[in-house]
């Protein structure tokens, strides 16, 4: 009688199997993991250009009402837009912690600077306005910013 020991598989073979399985099984959450990380990222980086925009768009909207009480506004050089107003509170730098726009990770701050420029002659003054929008995340540190010059459309 002939013994044939050749019938199941070696646990070297199971060994490399499990290993080659388990591999596979890394790669694949690796994937998925960062495609929902970049996906996120992608998300708040939209979020982020659009609370920008809408900061800009209110900020035009204020010079267009009362160009003077824009100026005086502006001559405060940061402003922390948690909402969209000129409130006391929200002029000067943003606390990361305290001072971000309710129900999201953002904190939205706007920066001024007034220079004086020649027309035909004519001073006038120009207001650049940089709204930085932030944000953190597992990735670090990110921003979306939007600059824009205001001048009194009316003069000429």
């Amino acid at each position: 009688m002939k013994t044939n020991f050749n019938n199941g598989q070696s646990l070297f073979e199971v060994v490399v199997a499990v290993a080659i399985s388990a591999l596979i099984m890394v790669a694949l959450v690796s994937l998925v993991s960062n495609s929902i990380q970049n996906a996120s990222f992608s998300r708040n980086k939209g979020l982020a250009g659009t609370y920008a925009q809408e900061a800009t768009e209110w900020l035009r909207g204020e010079r267009d009402r009362d160009i003077a009480s824009f100026s005086t506004n502006v001559l405060i050089p940061t402003w922390c837009l948690t909402g969209l107003s000129w409130t006391p509170s929200q002029a000067g730098d943003c606390d990361p912690d305290n001072d971000k726009i309710p129900n999201t990770p953002f904190i939205r701050q706007a920066t001024f600077n007034i220079t004086s420029v020649s027309n035909n002659g004519v001073l006038k003054d120009v207001i650049q306005a940089d709204v930085v929008v932030s944000w953190q995340d597992s990735g670090g540190s990110h921003q979306v910013t939007s600059a824009t010059n205001f001048a009194d459309w009316r003069q000429r």
